[in-house]
């Protein structure tokens, strides 16, 4: 036997991406077959970037409603995250220079991948794909927000480095992404350490 089986998918919903059940049949380490049924949703992949600035010590992030962390115990339901967006059919680095003009206004030039990450394996098949960028203040070409049509509503913050990582340690910035940029910007001293 093969090590999985794919016995049945059902569609359960596409309205506004797609919802699948499936049953599969897959061999254990040790040796037992069992059938499985997953309920997996296909949303498509990501990307996402943290800006930065050696000279201002700071990082743009945005802030905006997210009803799934309403839903679980966010009270506003705002959520403090890293530019990021679905590809659609661009590739990663178009996706992220295209998010970061409308949800920052930033254009960005040099752009570095740091990682690609499974960010809900057990349920989402998205791979989101991580980069950073450095910032010029100079080259912002509008304010950002978002698209008004795609029913998006984005604060932008610029925030000192020092001040995100504290925001993480707080419990106040709780998006995986972000964290995982602001620990990498930490650990490869994009950015001076806080004193």
């Amino acid at each position: 036997m093969q090590a999985l089986e794919l016995l049945d998918s059902q569609l359960l919903s596409d309205n506004w991406y797609h919802l699948h059940k499936h049953t599969y049949r897959r061999q254990q380490r040790d040796g037992q077959v069992v059938t499985q049924t997953r309920e997996v949703y296909d949303r498509g992949n990501g990307a996402a970037v943290l800006l930065y600035n050696r000279a201002r010590q700071s990082v743009v992030l945005t802030r905006q409603f997210r009803l799934p962390t309403y839903l679980n115990g966010n009270p506003d339901g705002l959520l403090i995250e890293a530019c990021a967006g679905l590809l659609d059919d661009d590739a990663p680095e178009d996706c992220i220079r295209r998010e970061a003009i409308e949800e920052t206004g930033y254009q960005v030039g040099a752009v570095r991948k740091v990682f690609e990450a499974y960010m809900s394996p057990g349920a989402v098949t998205e791979v989101l794909h991580l980069f950073v960028a450095e910032y010029d203040p100079a080259a912002r070409e509008g304010e950002g927000g978002g698209l008004a049509h795609e029913g998006e509503d984005i604060e932008v913050l610029e925030m000192p480095f020092a001040a995100a990582l504290e925001s993480v340690r707080k419990g106040e910035i709780r998006d995986a992404k972000t964290i995982i940029l602001l620990q990498y910007a930490q650990l490869n001293a994009l950015l001076e350490m806080p004193a």
